[in-house]
């Protein structure tokens, strides 16, 4: 071989290797800054349409159209027709003092006919939402979870916001007329 075929040979094989680097740095580069992170082997071994592939199915998939529940609740179309959900938050039991539990929203049925049972005298109904309690975390999740379901809902009462004591025990032996406590 000549001289002059050599030198272009290797020429050809440094030119394949230089531009085979340079697209694994590009790569490298891309997955770097993407994550910030450490290099990931299998990232930076994988195939670009494998790449595309993970990334396709690593996303949310999301709905573009309202969810609506109604159809498939399993809830009887008579017992859903002139109904309302009240949404509001429970009160407090009597014979409770602390403050937990208390900001949770419940949703609930009006009452449909109720009767005496003639054989026990126990309370009666044919109603299957009267005695459904479900609890949220908030307002927004209970008016989600009513029109997701197609029910007709109102809220009842809002959040009053609790005025704050003074919680100082000298306070009690104050010289200031309004916010001394009479021992008398």
């Amino acid at each position: 071989m000549s001289a002059l075929r050599q030198v272009m040979c290797r020429s050809t094989a440094s030119l394949q290797l230089y531009q085979a680097n340079r697209a694994a740095a590009a790569r490298w580069a891309s997955t770097a800054s993407t994550d910030g992170g450490p290099l990931d082997p299998k990232t930076a071994l994988a195939r670009p349409d494998e790449l595309e592939q993970r990334n396709k199915l690593s996303g949310k998939i999301t709905v573009p159209t309202a969810v609506n529940l109604s159809p498939i609740s399993g809830v009887p179309e008579e017992h859903l027709r002139e109904r309302r959900v009240r949404i509001h938050i429970p009160p407090k039991n009597a014979m409770q003092s602390g403050t937990d539990n208390v900001n949770t929203w419940q949703i609930e049925f009006d009452n449909r006919e109720r009767w005496e049972n003639p054989l026990m005298g126990w309370a009666s109904s044919g109603d299957p939402l009267s005695n459904m309690n479900v609890q949220f975390g908030s307002q927004e999740e209970a008016i989600t979870f009513c029109e997701r379901n197609g029910w007709r809902w109102y809220v009842d009462g809002a959040e009053k916001p609790k005025k704050e004591r003074v919680k100082n025990y000298g306070i009690n032996f104050a010289w200031n007329k309004r916010t001394r406590v009479s021992t008398k």
